[in-house]
């Protein structure tokens, strides 16, 4: 797997990211969707990575700084054809490494409550995340569930 940051301006980025927003609107009530488009994404402030096997891409994920001690994981996607291969547990581990590299003492993330998001929540929780109040900007949601891990 291939791991590279990107850009944002590939047609099969769009693609996925259009996908991850899809699936939060049916799991998550507007109010409660975090999750960044095209342009929430191409802020100074993150980093992008595409994951690629060959020509087909198969995941992605960003990482935030909030602060320089902080950062916050977003647009964590695996493409529906490469579920359970490892694909974000990859790409995890390489927003964890860039993190500690950055010097950041934290590193956080929100995600959805709801039985779709257990898989996610699991994932996280084997890389050492646990569940905590809210961080930054967001608020207590009955949809959202925060996790941080300690760097």
């Amino acid at each position: 797997m291939d791991l590279r940051i990107d850009d944002l301006t590939g047609s099969e980025v769009a693609e996925l990211l259009s996908e991850h927003i899809q699936s939060m609107r049916i799991h998550s009530p507007p109010e409660s969707k975090h999750a960044l488009d095209l342009e929430g994404l191409r802020k100074p402030e993150i980093t992008f990575w595409s994951a690629w096997e060959g020509n087909e891409l198969v995941g992605c994920g960003a990482l935030q700084e909030l602060n320089r001690h902080h950062g916050e994981i977003k647009s964590m996607r695996t493409s529906s054809s490469h579920l359970r291969k490892g694909v974000a547990k990859r790409i995890l581990q390489r927003i964890i490494d860039e993190a500690k590299q950055r010097g950041y003492r934290r590193l956080s993330l929100e995600t959805g409550s709801m039985d779709a998001f257990e898989p996610a929540r699991r994932m996280y929780a084997n890389f050492g995340f646990r569940y905590c109040k809210p961080f930054s900007y967001y608020i207590e949601d009955p949809n959202s569930v925060f996790m941080t891990k300690e760097l």
